[in-house]
């Protein structure tokens, strides 16, 4: 699936990238995130795949297309589950901030965890941290161990936390054990990515995000040979219902392994920087076309590759890159 399908989903990622960048810092993040949307499936439509979303924009009643359930593709050889998002970070992009990405992730059916849009509590870690932490541990303990595993002091750990009223008590605990903080105002994938790269700076993410946003970071993770551990946090019982239907598990003590949010043996994770980020460059354009920097991680092989692309719109005698 990696040498067939790998071009195909690159492809994906960068025409919603493009369509969203075009409305980079024009302040509408709905209006953002119906473009990515919309040009996202176009392209998934192209691909010779029979797709079915099991991460999406929503339920099929919310969301009009890339809803859970949604088959796309042309047909072909690969019947596989997909998870998308078209534009994390809407955002970013409507103030046009860093980090706003479209993100996909690719996996033989059954190989990604199906539930439904509502919260999660995550921890991520680098590999050399992999089995040394606890979600339901301490925020003190979990540093702890990630400092020794890191073979440094705690104080020079730095952890990525969403900035929400909701984190106010995570926060004074990660300052009190004497790690740094990286605050964050949206979108957790490329923290996610950052906290299991070596180099980034970045030593672990904490807290609670979006629950799909989990399933791709767990992708991302289970490529790069981290760690992600995760429980939900229902917001009503609406939310729970919907996951019942699902087949999971309603108990917020349930914990998530890297393993059960990623099952897949096959699975090809992509993303698209749409405004420069601490990982991507962000769409640039230029008289004639864009340019694009993505991100692919595939799980057999373990590797980061990043592509560079030049698309050119119409025929012009010169293109200048800026």
């Amino acid at each position: 699936m990696e040498h067939r399908l790998t071009l195909d989903i690159i492809k994906v990622t960068e025409s919603a990238a493009i369509a969203a960048a075009r409305l980079m810092g024009m302040g509408d993040r709905k209006g953002a995130d119906k473009t990515a949307v919309q040009a996202m499936r176009m392209a998934l439509n192209d691909i010779p795949i029979h797709g079915r979303i099991v991460i999406g924009e929503g339920e099929r009643d919310e969301a009009p297309m890339l809803y859970i359930g949604e088959e796309v593709g042309c047909g072909g050889d690969f019947n596989v589950d997909i998870a998308v998002d078209p534009l994390e970070g809407t955002n970013l992009v409507a103030t046009g901030s860093p980090n706003a990405l479209a993100v996909m992730a690719v996996a033989e059916r059954n190989g990604l965890l199906h539930c439904p849009d509502t919260y999660m509590e995550k921890l991520v870690v680098r590999p050399s941290a992999k089995g040394v932490v606890d979600i339901r541990a301490s925020v003190k303990d979990n540093l702890n161990a990630i400092a020794k595993a890191e073979d440094r002091d705690v104080d020079d750990l730095t952890v990525v936390i969403l900035d929400r009223p909701r984190h106010e008590q995570l926060i004074r605990d990660v300052r009190a054990a004497g790690a740094r903080i990286k605050l964050i105002s949206d979108g957790d994938i490329t923290p996610a990515i950052a906290a299991v790269v070596e180099g980034t700076g970045v030593h672990a993410l904490m807290g609670i995000g979006g629950a799909p946003e989990g399933v791709l970071s767990a992708a991302a993770v289970k490529c790069l040979g981290g760690e992600i551990q995760a429980r939900m946090r229902w917001r009503n019982d609406e939310e729970k219902e919907r996951a019942k239907k699902m087949g999971m598990d309603l108990s917020e003590d349930k914990v998530y392994t890297t393993e059960e949010l990623s099952p897949g043996e096959d699975i090809i994770f992509v993303a698209t920087g749409v405004t420069k980020g601490d990982i991507l460059e962000g769409v640039s354009f230029f008289g004639g076309g864009a340019r694009t920097h993505s991100m692919v991680l595939t799980s057999t092989t373990k590797q980061i590759r990043f592509v560079d692309t030049i698309h050119v719109f119409e025929r012009v005698e010169k293109i200048r890159l800026k």
